[in-house]
């Protein structure tokens, strides 16, 4: 590990670079890979706890006629103007919390955040970029998010979730299906009713470029799930979504209401207060996305946490669904800048003892259930796969996983498979250390794994972009943005044939590039 790309301040390049190229980027690739991650962690003397808290800086590699050009800007968020134009934080984040100044008036700050119940969230959206209708946004997990113009990276303006829909969260891990319409899943809280987790779902036409009227406005509910309990809502970072159902996990890992509400007065970060019920259960809703209505059946494993899913789908009478899963919560944690910026082998130490790798897991959900089956009964009859789902006394399913994989994160796939039966995902390599310096290519069928590594080079989360006409599901490239400990070395785009993991080409850009989390691939017809 180090300083030299652990929680320092990137830079901008307003301006297209051209890339030098080696090698040969396929002519068929056309289009925009717009990525999204912290990269502004010091303002003035004033400095961000978490890596999750930096101030989001927006990239973009466009591919044209075998050229990549790059360009990077600072989300200019409202938070960004506020702490910039003061020159120190002054916005809270979720492991960064800012207390008010005692010389204003405390008191009203007080009875307006109790008022609340709910405090008023950053909009520094630093997780990924999504579509809604043909807008795109910077999103996080919270209630707003920045629509940008993802050729120039400008911000166009500000949304807010709550104008169109009621919630307080949404995730920045949406599903896109066939048409193009987009589904996602929130969460509504105290001040409106009745808690409970929003599925819902914006029309692929939803946009209206010449009135400007938000893609948001189009928005429906699809269905909501009450919580399993009131004040402990489950935290999700995604869910996942086959053609006609909806997969979400309520995990023992759990958001204490009263605990946010009253933050700021306790000395308390947001971060603390999410908290993993290692004696819970996992309980697994599915959901019916044509009639809105759950499945009777009640779904559950053992405790477990999860940040991503790779893929669901529907096979002869059951619902398989791939997941990221882990033992503990101790992740976050790694991502303090203070366990980030230990050497390499101060870090291993220190966290070897915490350290719960990333395991790939599939889950199978038999959609057929008859209750009078005998306890102790395995009900998947796929022959493809060890995971089980064993009928219990009371009717309820207690799942089994069959275990894939371990140690990949920031799962990706063929899109044109989300939903439906595919062979392989790709990732981002978990060893010791919280940044990956692997990707690699996971075969589900033969549990064959091969991957791309090079000295001193940190790859981000690998990108499958398919060759036009493509005939099978890994027909394609995988795009990464590689930043390396080298100063001799440029930071570079690197193309990979999808099928081998062998280099085609190599982008070097002269400019500064950051770590980044999550993007979005756009086709040329769909910048234009």
């Amino acid at each position: 590990m180090s300083q030299s790309i652990i929680g320092k301040n990137g830079t901008e390049s307003p301006e297209p670079v051209k890339a030098e190229v080696t090698g040969c980027v396929p002519e068929w690739l056309q289009g925009t890979l717009l990525r999204n991650g912290p990269g502004l962690f010091k303002v003035g003397d004033t400095e961000y706890n978490h890596w999750f808290d930096g101030m989001a800086l927006i990239h973009s590699f466009t591919f044209k006629d075998g050229d990549v050009y790059y360009r990077s800007k600072f989300l200019r968020s409202d938070t960004f103007k506020k702490n910039t134009q003061a020159n120190k934080i002054v916005v809270s984040e979720f492991g960064t919390m800012i207390y008010p100044d005692p010389c204003k008036n405390i008191f009203s700050k007080a009875f307006s955040y109790l008022l609340a119940a709910i405090p008023d969230f950053t909009d520094n959206n630093l997780i990924n970029i999504i579509r809604y209708g043909e807008d795109y946004y910077a999103s996080s997990e919270v209630n707003y998010m920045n629509q940008i113009d993802p050729v120039t990276l400008d911000v166009i303006g500000k949304m807010n979730y709550r104008n169109h829909i009621a919630l307080n969260m949404a995730t920045a891990h949406p599903h896109y299906d066939d048409e193009g319409n987009t589904y996602n899943m929130g969460t509504a809280l105290m001040r409106f009713g009745m808690p409970n987790y929003v599925i819902f779902k914006v029309p692929v036409n939803a946009s209206d470029k010449e009135h400007k009227k938000p893609a948001l406005r189009k928005v429906k509910q699809v269905c909501s799930i009450p919580f399993r309990s009131t004040l402990f809502p489950s935290y999700f970072h995604s869910f996942g979504m086959t053609e006609n159902y909806i997969i979400f996990v309520e995990q023992p890992f759990k958001l204490d209401i009263l605990r946010l509400a009253t933050a700021i007065f306790r000395s308390v970060n947001w971060a603390s207060c999410l908290k993993y019920d290692k004696e819970d259960i996992t309980l697994i809703h599915l959901v019916d996305k044509k009639t809105g209505k759950a499945v009777s059946t009640k779904f559950y494993t053992d405790a477990l946490v999860v940040f991503h899913h790779i893929n669901a789908y529907e096979d002869d009478g059951h619902v398989v669904f791939d997941m990221i899963t882990y033992k503990d919560s101790n992740l976050y944690e790694m991502f303090y800048l203070v366990n980030l910026r230990k050497e390499t082998h101060e870090f291993i130490e220190s966290n070897m003892g915490n350290f719960s790798p990333p395991i790939c897991q599939r889950f199978v959900l038999p959609l057929t259930v008859d209750k009078d089956t005998p306890k102790g009964t395995n009900l998947v009859s796929l022959k493809d796969t060890t995971a089980k789902a064993v009928m219990q006394r009371d009717g309820s399913l207690y799942c089994l996983p069959d275990t894939i994989f371990e140690g990949l994160e920031l799962p990706g796939i063929n899109y044109k498979l989300n939903g439906k039966k595919y062979r392989y995902f790709y990732g981002s390599r978990v060893e010791w250390t919280p940044h990956p310096n692997k990707i690699g290519k996971v075969d589900i069928v033969t549990r064959k794994y091969i991957e791309w590594t090079e000295e001193d080079c940190y790859p981000s989360e690998p990108v499958f972009v398919a060759s036009s006409g493509a005939m099978e599901e890994d027909d394609g490239v995988i795009l990464s943005s590689v930043i390396s400990l080298n100063p001799k070395k440029s930071p570079f785009m690197l193309v990979l044939n999808a099928k081998t993991f062998e280099e085609i080409a190599r982008a070097s850009i002269d400019a500064s590039i950051h770590m980044d989390l999550h993007g979005h691939f756009i086709p040329t017809q769909s910048t234009n």
